[in-house]
């Protein structure tokens, strides 16, 4: 209960699931009881017909439709409350990692750090010019590259349209990052759709089933991100201990309703119903678990450094946590062109909670019973608001925009977007 009060949640959560799961186990003993007392009258019919008792059989014989009618009545209240202990459980979070810091909102987040360019040489954080205040989407429009309109036109509002040197930047973007990911995480393209089940594994269902966009004819879902369907690639499976960690990277498109945020940042990339991201994900005894977490936030970091970004590091509050997660540490990039700092990345460790809605366990090396496997996942990253805010802090006077060299090999050996 002091796990969940960290989350901001009452005893009477806990409660309320205690008295379903004792009214799910007082209707089980009831159904088991009624099973074995018809077992035990079909045995006396049987007795009393080989006897040659008619009476007596057909006696025993109405108890036992009795009971059998009662039987199924109490199977079906069984059935109900099992329902009911069940979807209470798939709503009920994750408990908070120890070390993740109290608070009740995004308010109470911990700033672990800032980078920004030549901070190790002692270089103060950047200021940027008012040709670099120019909102992207604005840059995106004058350049022919960003085409929000179209998109529109096509999908309806917050379904953007890449054009020309913005759609063969977005997929150098996730070509760098696939490269950069290669030596240790074994690259996945995993279907853009998935299942129910898949996406009850990792918490999304049923808690954000008004977020998801749903294909109900073939009961499917639009994946949120990659991590639904690689939380889910060995479930059901055991592992063995040698195999961990497993270490995943795929690029997907990513679709979002994004409900309840009509009217907010609806400009340009800030908030947008698709986009791609390369997604890392492990799965990891939970010894293992804590490097892992470390390694996908520095792969992340890496890639915004390489791209010159000015970032930070927020450690997020037990009131900030994903429902799923245990521990989250999140990466702001700052954009000059809307003042604000924007969240391009969650890297976030769930312990075992989500491979226990999967079932993906591993067989310990010293032997005993299969254990579950603790799961960690991170964006690195989603690309959407790392282009504009590359459009915005490589903006020059003239408009045109200068990109980071280390994208020059993956744009044809060009590294600037001049106007048409």
């Amino acid at each position: 209960m002091l796990a969940m009060a960290r989350r901001g949640l009452g005893p009477e959560l806990i409660n309320e699931l205690l008295a379903l799961d004792e009214a799910h186990r007082a209707l089980l003993v009831d159904a088991e009881e009624l099973r074995r007392q018809v077992k035990a009258i079909s045995k006396e019919v049987g007795l009393a017909k080989r006897a040659g008792d008619e009476a007596e059989a057909e006696r025993l014989s109405a108890q036992s439709r009795t009971l059998g009618e009662q039987e199924r009545a109490s199977s079906l209240m069984l059935d109900e409350a099992f329902e009911g202990l069940r979807a209470a459980l798939l709503v009920i979070p994750n408990l908070p990692s120890e070390d993740a810091p109290d608070g009740a909102s995004a308010e109470d987040n911990v700033e672990l750090r800032r980078w920004w360019p030549g901070i190790e040489e002692g270089n103060p954080e950047p200021s940027y010019g008012e040709h670099q205040r120019v909102p992207h989407w604005e840059s995106g429009e004058a350049l022919g590259i960003l085409d929000m309109e179209r998109g529109a036109s096509i999908a309806g509002s917050m379904f953007p349209m890449f054009r020309g040197a913005g759609s063969r930047l977005l997929r150098a973007l996730s070509a760098y990052a696939l490269d950069a990911h290669a030596d240790a995480y074994e690259e996945i393209r995993p279907p853009t759709f998935a299942l129910t089940e898949v996406l009850t594994a990792t918490g999304h269902l049923p808690k954000f089933s008004d977020e998801a966009y749903q294909i109900e004819r073939d009961d499917l879902w639009a994946i949120p991100t990659a991590e639904v369907p690689l939380t889910s690639m060995h479930r059901g499976d055991i592992l063995l201990e040698d195999q961990l960690p497993a270490r995943f990277t795929a690029l997907t498109a990513c679709f979002r309703r994004e409900a309840g945020a009509a009217g907010r940042d609806t400009r340009g990339l800030l908030r947008v119903h698709e986009f791609d991201k390369v997604e890392l994900f492990a799965y990891t005894t939970p010894e293992q678990a804590p490097e892992a977490h470390a390694d996908i936030l520095a792969r992340a970091e890496a890639i915004l450094q390489a791209f010159g970004m000015t970032y930070r590091v927020l450690d997020l509050c037990t009131g900030d946590l994903g429902a799923s997660a245990a521990r989250t540490f999140d990466l702001e990039v700052y954009s000059p062109g809307v003042d604000r700092w924007l969240e391009v990345s969650s890297v976030s460790w769930f312990s075992d909670y989500q491979a226990r809605r999967a079932q993906v366990r591993y067989r310990p090396s010293e032997g005993g019973s299969p254990k579950l496997v603790h799961t960690v996942n991170g964006s690195a990253l989603a690309w959407a608001r790392i282009w504009a805010v590359l459009i915005e802090q490589g903006r020059q006077v003239d408009g045109s925009i200068e990109l980071p060299e280390v994208l020059s090999p993956y744009l044809g050996g060009r590294s600037t977007i001049s106007l048409p």
